[in-house]
């Protein structure tokens, strides 16, 4: 059985506070887009995990399938399955590639083997391995609160633009976005912000890791201003990057970025 894990991108990202186990509260947008891993799974004799296309950094017993997996097991019985991950989202980029790969495999497994779990369920196995993963049980656009794992739906529909992703050779990880940034409280909510048109988001909608990044990564800076330079409406890192991303009217040409980035069109 084959599946096609996609990614999402990050509208506005407000860190409003520290919490007491470690973690921070935050606010965004989520919202998915096409640009997708491939995820096969069949039966075999033992478990067992292979992946190909980008390489995954870390050891593949600790990719978050297989720990889909063994989280399962402790609920069903199982029988022993081969996966193979073909890696196409890139890799600490602010996408939820890993975790978008763990969602679809729960939901995988939930019709492989007639599990019989409701979204809300596979929602909640999905919360253990990642704070972002949940999203992609249901994969519709949400504001997200809490540490990004508490949904609230809204309509956001942005399929009459043209949306480009540019990923530069740079790698940002979790700890280093969440080591310069500081909680602030909003005043006005990414709620109500993202209601405003397209072409106002600029003005108002802010991703709170950009500017600490921006500093220890000048690239990244530079295809945000690269992209605006060609006419985006909106272009901001997603998450905590290392991506960046355009809404545009219209396609643009990037070729020049193509020389030194992945470029993703039309997503």
């Amino acid at each position: 059985m084959i599946v096609f894990p996609n990614a999402k991108i990050n509208i506005g990202l407000n860190i409003t506070e520290r919490r007491p186990d470690g973690y921070h509260n935050l606010e965004t947008i989520f919202y998915p887009i096409k640009i997708n891993d491939v995820l096969e799974v069949i039966e075999s004799d033992a478990l067992s995990f292979q992946s190909s296309g980008l390489e995954i950094p870390g050891s593949e017993d600790d990719n978050l399938c297989l720990r889909g997996y063994q989280l399962l097991k402790r609920d069903f019985k199982l029988p022993p399955v081969a996966i193979h991950l073909h890696k196409n989202i890139p890799i600490g980029a602010g996408l939820g590639g890993g975790s978008s790969d763990a969602a679809f495999f729960i939901k995988l497994m939930n019709e492989k083997f007639r599990l019989g779990l409701t979204a809300d369920q596979m929602m909640d196995y999905a919360r253990v391995l990642g704070a972002d993963c949940a999203f992609f049980i249901n994969n519709q656009p949400v504001f997200a609160f809490e540490k990004g794992d508490e949904f609230e739906s809204i309509k956001l529909d942005l399929s009459g633009y043209k949306i480009v992703l540019v990923m530069p050779d740079a790698h940002v990880s979790t700890a280093e976005a969440y080591r310069g940034v500081k909680p602030t409280f909003v005043k006005e909510t990414l709620y109500d912000l993202i209601q405003m048109p397209v072409a106002q988001w600029k003005r108002h909608i802010r991703n709170d890791f950009e500017a600490h990044i921006f500093n220890n990564h000048p690239v990244i800076r530079g295809v945000k201003a690269s992209l605006y330079e060609r006419g985006a409406l909106y272009a901001s890192m997603s998450g905590s990057g290392a991506s960046v991303f355009g809404i545009f009217e219209t396609l643009p040409d990037l070729s020049t970025l193509e020389e030194t980035c992945r470029v993703f069109y039309n997503v």
